[in-house]
């Protein structure tokens, strides 16, 4: 069940590893690229850190931006994306009144943040309904543009959602709202490296992304982009020496973003080589990868389905290279392990070597199994987990 791709990563042969999309995988010849700037970093850090890691971070942005359709000079890293949606919404100041929009298939950690800005300012959190399973994108579209109204001041859409890997029509959404006077702020965490991402074309107000997932880069690497008018009163979490230098050759935005204090900063530089690794693994570079994981991704789903009996949640455009399938009725019985973790993931992993996340979902089925399809996976991979499923959960069975 091995992929040829398999030997780039370090990924252990004895487990079956369909979950890239949680915290991603770091091809061989990447971490090594990291442990080279570690070493360099040690040799002498005085050298490193004042003298060679501004351009080194100007180096990352020159090989990032023209992946993602973005200038250079808009661009900034955070350590995830959920620290991007954490420094947006923290340097926004709202009134009593003023109402923050997103759905109900937002991340939980940038969910929370919204809830604590809106709590301590007096603003409140409107949640949009969007249906899963669902038939049609417009139905995200309609469920985002009925719940915002005269008082919401800014909108927090996923590009692509975490429970339920739904790429969302974020293409249609941004600039209804923006002609509404509505700013928009895009959690792309599993967008870059999935998806194509064009900033200039979409014109959200801020976007944040994570390099670490379907980038394959070393985990710390993520980006925040904040449209140029907005620049200037962005400002990062941890407030250092940016803030007042007195150089005139960079923005304050880049100043105060480039440093915020001593960090091991070998995941932002190693972007580059991620970049250029996961291109030269297939020819065609990133649009083949891209499509390929797509193809696999919909493989996968549709062996899940016809094991468990359940139609497609979602129409294939809908889907890049996750995708989440309702689970039938049927508890195996099992406790929690770790944080997060469902008695059932507990026992695909522990018992079956089968890593793969399911997640407790509000409206009905109420629990999702999602999976993430790279080039290391193979689609045996994915029958298996299916054939697995069906023999663990008794309700999937004469469906």
């Amino acid at each position: 069940m091995t992929s040829e791709f398999a030997r780039h990563w370090t990924l252990d042969p004895s487990i079956d590893y369909l979950n890239h999309g949680s915290f991603g995988a770091c091809p061989r010849a990447v971490l090594e690229a990291q442990q080279e700037l570690r070493a360099r970093l040690e040799r002498e850090p005085v050298h490193f850190m004042v003298r060679e890691l501004e351009r080194g971070l100007d180096a990352t942005r020159a090989a990032l931006a023209p992946f993602i359709h973005a200038a250079p000079e808009d661009l900034v890293f955070v350590p995830n994306a959920t620290t991007g949606v954490n420094t947006v919404v923290r340097a926004l100041e709202f009134a009593p009144g003023d109402e923050i929009l997103t759905t109900d298939h937002a991340y939980g950690a940038c969910r929370n943040a919204i809830e604590d800005v809106a709590r301590r300012s007096g603003a409140r959190v409107v949640v949009a309904a969007v249906p899963f399973p669902l038939h049609d994108s417009r139905q995200v579209v309609d469920a985002v543009l009925g719940a915002a109204g005269p008082r919401t001041r800014l909108v927090l859409l996923d590009h692509v959602t975490s429970p339920t890997g739904l790429v969302f029509p974020i293409e249609q959404l941004v600039p209804q709202l923006t002609a509404r006077g509505i700013e928009t702020l895009v959690d792309g965490a599993h967008a870059p490296g999935m998806v194509p991402v064009d900033l200039e074309a979409l014109g959200a107000t801020y976007y944040t992304a994570n390099c670490h997932k379907w980038l394959c880069a070393p985990k710390g690497a993520a980006f925040l982009w904040v449209r140029r008018d907005r620049q200037r009163a962005m400002h990062p979490l941890v407030v250092s020496h940016g803030a007042t230098s007195p150089r005139r050759d960079r923005t304050r935005f880049l100043m105060e973003f480039d440093w915020m204090g001593t960090s091991d900063p070998t995941a932002v530089l190693t972007v580059p080589v991620a970049l250029a690794t996961v291109a030269a693994l297939v020819p065609g570079g990133w649009p083949e990868v891209q499509r390929r994981n797509r193809i696999l991704a919909l493989q996968g789903r549709r062996a899940l389905c016809e094991a468990l009996h359940v139609p497609p949640p979602a129409p294939d455009e809908m889907i890049g290279s996750l995708a989440s399938v309702p689970l039938p009725a049927g508890d195996p019985g099992a406790p929690p392990v770790a944080m997060w973790t469902d008695p059932l993931q507990a026992i695909l992993f522990e018992q079956h070597q089968i890593e793969v996340p399911v997640f407790q979902w509000p409206q009905a089925p109420h629990r999702l199994v999602r999976i993430a399809a790279q080039l290391y996976n193979t689609p045996a991979q994915f029958e298996r987990l299916a054939a697995t499923l069906a023999t663990l959960l008794p309700g999937s069975a004469g469906r």
